[in-house]
C-alpha cells in the first residue's frame, strides 16, 4: 500500500521534521563550548546558511516568568517558529494553555510539568534532559524548573496565543 505523497506537506508533519532537524543540529551544541576557529576558516555566506551562536542569542523576559530567545519565525505570526525557553531555578508558570500545539525538547535540566488548573508544585512530573513532549492546543497545563536552570527548545505553528486560566 502506498502512502499519500501529500502527507509530508501537511503543516504538522513539516513542523515535526523541522523540529527533529533542529534538535539534532542544535541540541548537542547547547552543551558544548565554542571551539577555537581555525585561521583558515571562512565564515559561511549568509545567503547560503544562517546561524546564531550561543553568545548572540537575544533572551527576553516573558509574562510567565521565563526567558525566551527566538531561533526562527514568530509565534505571533502565521508559519513555523522555533524558540528557546529558559526557566531559572525555582521558577514556574501558573495554569495556562496555548491555542496551537507546541512541541518541546528538554535541552538542559529537568522540566517539571502538570496538567490541570490547580497550581501545586508538589504535583509536577519530571521530564529529564533529552525528553520530548507535546503541549496540546487548548489543554491547560503549567510548568517550570525546580532545582536547576532549564532550557527547552519549543517549536510550533503560529499564530499562537498563550491564555492564563484562573487557578482552582
Amino acid at each position: 500500500a502506498r502512502s499519500d505523497p501529500g502527507l509530508f506537506f501537511q503543516p504538522e508533519m513539516t513542523l515535526r521534521i523541522l523540529f527533529a532537524a533542529l534538535v539534532l543540529a542544535a541540541g548537542p551544541a547547547m552543551a558544548q563550548p565554542m571551539p577555537a576557529i581555525p585561521k583558515t576558516a571562512i565564515k559561511p555566506d549568509p545567503t547560503h546558511a544562517t546561524f546564531i551562536l550561543p553568545k548572540d542569542l537575544k533572551w527576553k523576559k516573558e509574562s510567565l516568568g521565563q526567558l525566551q530567545a527566538p531561533l526562527y519565525g514568530d509565534p505571533d505570526k502565521p508559519g513555523p517558529y522555533g524558540i528557546l525557553i529558559k526557566w531559572p531555578k525555582g521558577q514556574m508558570s501558573h495554569p495556562h494553555f496555548h491555542t496551537t500545539d507546541r512541541f518541546a525538547y528538554v535541552v538542559q535540566g529537568t522540566w517539571w510539568i502538570s496538567t490541570g488548573d490547580h497550581w501545586d508544585p508538589k504535583t509536577t512530573w519530571p521530564l529529564p534532559q533529552g525528553s520530548f513532549a507535546t503541549d496540546l492546543a487548548n489543554k491547560v497545563h503549567w510548568d517550570g524548573s525546580k532545582d536547576e536552570d532549564l532550557i527547552l527548545l519549543v517549536t510550533g505553528m503560529g499564530p499562537m496565543k498563550t491564555v492564563t486560566v484562573p487557578e482552582k
